[in-house]
């Protein structure tokens, strides 16, 4: 049976630190479209309240969270221990995307610090937190971030990077609106 505290608490919180990778599962209104499970790294991600997070999106392929939380703002992240003690850690709530020039996006900016290809930030009120075993998570050792993202998104600038979004983050892969880009 799962664990449900009401609100992050110092230990929970020392655990989401000590995460390397998480994941962020989205999925749309209509029952034919494509649920998203997405793995977010790179030291992203804070907890701002004791039912709040916020994490930063990055520039990618794809748009599916932004478009699924525009739509119906439903969103769980996930944590999973892979070293140490089995634990696993999901936060359901309601997500609200903060763009550049939204109301927050520069205080964030500047609590995360600026980093090449920060296309957004992912707020997370909690609705429900559960804590269950995870015995069945493998036990895996963290080697390092990959460096990948950043160097391409150094080597495009910023208006490669603004084509870029127009081209691939406008709508979702079904057709939702995802960044509101002017």
């Amino acid at each position: 049976m799962a664990k449900q505290p009401e609100e992050f608490n110092d230990a929970l919180i020392e655990f989401i630190r000590r995460q390397h990778v998480y994941f962020v599962a989205t999925a749309p209104n209509a029952a034919s479209g494509h649920v998203n499970c997405s793995p977010k790294g790179l030291d992203s991600l804070e907890v701002l309240g004791p039912t709040t997070l916020v994490y930063r999106d990055f520039v990618g392929s794809g748009a599916e969270t932004i478009a699924h939380l525009r739509e119906n703002a439903r969103i769980v992240v996930m944590f999973c221990a892979f070293e140490g003690p089995p634990k696993i850690v999901r936060v359901h709530g309601r997500g609200t995307v903060v763009e550049p020039g939204d109301p927050g996006f520069a205080e964030l900016l500047q609590r995360f610090g600026a980093k090449p290809g920060t296309r957004a930030f992912i707020r997370v009120d909690a609705e429900r937190i559960a804590i269950s075993c995870g015995y069945g998570v493998p036990l895996m050792t963290y080697q390092g971030d990959r460096t990948q993202l950043t160097a391409w998104a150094e080597r495009k600038g910023n208006d490669a990077l603004v084509a870029y979004q127009r081209e691939n983050n406008l709508t979702s892969i079904d057709g939702l609106p995802a960044l509101r880009m002017p």
